[in-house]
């Protein structure tokens, strides 16, 4: 072929073609050249410039922190015995880093020989090794901490089969034992006191989210909090400051080594006003009463008392504080620690075992019976009644249709509040309650009608909560006519169905059901007088009462009761103190209560308590008192005793177990014997179960060696 001209149209387009490729190429070179320079640019930056920030990015990434547990601090008494202290426990953990190494065939039989060994159920091991939040994750049982720690899966582990594992790690690989610090319950003088300390139990989920979201740092996933007492009270305080170790992980999340660790602050000692030794007699005392009284016949029943629960509260009365309070049924505060079985759990909680985790000093609930009394004589005597005012205590009185007695239908003629205490006279009292509800509330369906004797009873704290330092308080109840008509309202169609079907399972009920359907919300003549000696559907808890007599015994201040007397660091020192906190003062003249008070001393000696108090020291130890059989439909009487002088309020309770002197009379009296030394009439305060007879205002003294040293008595 012949050659193009290149002056021909031909030969001008192929030289501009040409021209176009070197020029595309040229570009295209160009735009390769800038990314390479781009490139290294940015390479230079990163390695470079930025190469310290960078490498300090991917270090962290390969770091995690893992919680060191701090140790949580005391509960002391107010001599400074330990009532609460921590002990080392060998605790069984497996590391899920090293189990995640093995096959599953690997993993499974580790878990059987593991469960063998600490005597386990395999699922139960499996299930404390699954995060929580991950499937098959069980609430309570799941790990709830870190991913990279170690989870406890045994506490309380004997120390043999600890060494067994940590010498034989061929066998139990990915297993970790050590000691830990666990709660421990050293008793002095016996001591139980589960209600008021409390007890702990793993953070919940939700509790861990929050203190996320309060920047709270003194909890963690794996950390235990109080539930219950004033281990949940002053948790803040006692649960100290986790330290934290950081060790080094590969991309796979196993751990290589420790890095570093940040020493945490173990929590802080919380002296408390409960003495050890008033609390050991106190328990005893409340413990053989419901056992003798198991064994006491019942002639209105005619069967053994059932007394299925008691309390005694002992209280300073110029402070509130608390010095001794036990409930019964209790239970063991130790059985929370290393994690409650199901079983165990359903015995807390079982009615049949009498609900053990339920506090009956500040959360049982009962009719306050006859030791209601003096608080309905304090508000008649401030609104129309006084000293020299007498009233017939017949055998009986006719109110309504209805023939109200008198305690064994005693007569003791025209009597005044003194002696109508003293004898515990019932119609006394219910002609006081007659002679208001005739005055301003014969109209039964006037819900706004004016009740001295109410107002009087919310004047000493009674249907509200004291305010003591305990969670879960009960508020009690004052039966009046607001109340009665709140309950008709909630309860009508229950009772209106059951009597227009007439399927009640008792004539009583039949009769009931009709009477309440129809009137139910009336307060009637009868609702009144049963109010005035404290029956009916009005109940207290012993706490309140206690209040209310110390009220009596200091001239009307009203005092929430006080457990807690000082948090004080590790190291010794005084970080906060707790002094008497005032509720307020009872809305009353002092001549009534100075008459009440002096009413009240002639109940040991010649009223319904003296025959318990005879061959007593009265004259030095001015005990006043009140006694109460608290009556309840389709119940054994509730036993009450009331008693208190300048110094101290005692009160007991114990549940379906009949007169108050008779049953619980001899053990109050021990109590008395044991907080000032009483040998038979001889008074010695060296002998007193608190040296000087009365609570010490000073704290123990937290020495540096660990010991801890009784408050300094002032002379």
């Amino acid at each position: 072929m012949a050659p193009s001209n290149p002056g021909s149209p031909s030969g001008r387009l192929s030289a501009t073609a040409t021209t176009k490729s070197r020029l595309r190429l040229l570009v295209i070179q160009a735009l390769v050249f800038s990314l390479f320079a781009t490139l290294f640019v940015r390479l230079y930056y990163l390695q470079v410039v930025g190469g310290e920030e960078y490498h300090a990015q991917a270090a962290s990434q390969s770091v995690r922190e893992v919680v060191v547990q701090p140790q949580r601090g005391l509960i002391v008494d107010d001599m400074g015995r330990p009532l609460v202290a921590n002990r080392t426990s060998w605790v069984v953990s497996v590391d899920r880093s090293m189990l995640d190494k093995m096959s599953h065939a690997q993993r499974e039989k580790l878990v059987e020989r593991l469960a063998s060994v600490v005597d386990q159920e395999a699922g139960t091991i499996r299930k404390r090794l699954v995060t929580c939040g991950d499937p098959g994750s069980v609430t309570g049982t799941c790990w709830n901490g870190s991913p990279y720690q170690p989870v406890p899966v045994a506490t309380d582990v004997p120390q043999g089969i600890a060494l067994r594992i940590l010498e034989q790690p061929e066998d139990f690989p990915s297993v970790v034992a050590e000691r830990q610090s666990v709660r421990a319950y050293p008793h002095p003088f016996g001591v139980n006191l589960a209600h008021v300390l409390g007890y702990l139990s793993p953070i919940t989920e939700k509790e861990y989210d929050q203190a996320q979201r309060d920047g709270d740092r003194s909890v963690n996933g794996a950390s235990s909090v109080g539930r219950a007492g004033v281990e949940k009270q002053y948790d803040a305080w006692l649960r100290g400051m986790p330290g934290y170790k950081r060790v080094a992980v590969d991309s796979m999340g196993r751990v290589l080594g420790d890095d570093s660790e940040v020493d945490g602050q173990p929590g802080d000692t919380l002296v408390t006003s409960i003495d050890a030794k008033v609390q050991g007699v106190v328990e005893k005392q409340l413990a053989q009463t419901i056992k003798l009284a198991r064994q006491t016949y019942d002639p209105v029943t005619h069967m053994n008392y059932k007394a299925d629960s008691g309390a005694v509260v002992v209280m300073e009365a110029k402070t509130g504080r608390i010095v001794s309070m036990a409930s019964q049924p209790t239970y063991d505060p130790s059985v929370w620690v290393g994690g409650i079985t199901d079983k165990q759990l359903a015995h807390l909680y079982s009615d049949a075992a009498g609900t053990p985790l339920l506090a009956r000093a500040t959360q049982g609930q009962f009719a306050p019976g006859s030791t209601w009394k003096p608080i309905m004589t304090v508000g008649a005597l401030n609104n129309g009644f006084s000293p020299s005012t007498r009233l017939d205590c017949s055998g009986g009185l006719q109110v309504g249709n209805r023939w109200f007695k008198n305690y064994e239908s005693a007569s003791y003629g025209m009597i005044g509040f003194d002696r109508a205490l003293q004898l515990s006279c019932d119609t006394f009292f219910y002609r006081v309650g007659l002679h208001y509800w005739n005055k301003y509330g014969s109209d039964p369906t006037n819900v706004d009608a004016k009740d001295p004797l109410v107002q009087e009873a919310k004047n000493f704290g009674f249907g509200s909560e004291t305010g003591i330092d305990l969670p879960g308080e009960a508020s009690g109840r004052i039966a009046d006519r607001h109340w009665k008509l709140a309950y008709w309202k909630s309860m009508k169609s229950y009772y209106c169905t059951m009597d227009r079907k007439g399927n009640a399972p008792s004539s009583f009920l039949r009769v009931f059901a009709h009477e309440f359907c129809l009137e139910g919300s009336y307060y009637r003549a009868g609702d009144a007088v049963n109010y005035s000696i404290g029956q009916g559907d009005t109940i207290v808890t012993p706490l309140q009462l206690a209040r209310a007599y110390a009220a009596l015994s200091n001239g009307g201040t009203l005092w929430q009761p006080r457990i807690a007397k000082a948090i004080v660091s590790a190291d010794g020192k005084v970080l906060k103190r707790f002094g008497p906190r005032s509720s307020g003062k009872v809305d009353a003249s002092p001549a009534s209560l100075r008459y009440v008070n002096q009413a009240l001393l002639g109940t040991p000696r010649v009223g319904t308590l003296a025959w318990k108090f005879i061959d007593f020291p009265l004259d030095t130890v001015h005990i006043r008192g009140k006694t109460g059989s608290a009556e309840v439909y389709g119940k054994q009487s509730t036993s009450w005793v009331a008693t208190f002088d300048e110094n101290y309020v005692v009160i007991m309770m114990v549940s379906q177990a009949g007169t108050g002197s008779g049953t619980s009379g001899p053990a109050v009296r021990k109590i008395w014997e044991a907080l000032y030394g009483i040998d038979g009439m001889n008074v010695d305060p060296g002998h007193a179960a608190i040296p000087g007879t009365v609570p010490p205002a000073g704290l123990p003294t937290f020495m540096k060696d660990g010991s801890i040293l009784p408050p300094a008595r002032e002379d």
